[in-house]
């Protein structure tokens, strides 16, 4: 015997990448109150902060890491006495 009613809806959302001003349509579960008009239709819209469009590794910028500065003081807190 099957369950009703428990699955979400799976349904056309718009994933909108705040840091670059990118949208795109695409399917998904994800629940959300805000809607946004995108090629002319108003869909739910998911914001986020990084995307293919934003992150570092998709893009090639590469951010510099401090990463001495972290080891040094991982030593300094943990090291050997």
């Amino acid at each position: 015997m099957a369950k009703a009613d428990i699955h979400p809806e799976y349904r056309e959302v718009v994933f909108w990448d705040l840091s670059s001003d990118y949208k795109f349509l695409t399917r998904s579960t994800s629940t959300t109150k805000d809607t946004v008009e995108f090629e002319g239709k108003t869909y739910p819209v998911v914001k986020v902060e990084v995307s293919s469009q934003s992150h570092p590794f998709y893009t090639g910028k590469n951010v510099l890491l401090d990463t001495a500065g972290r080891v040094d003081k991982f030593n300094k807190r943990y090291g050997k006495k």
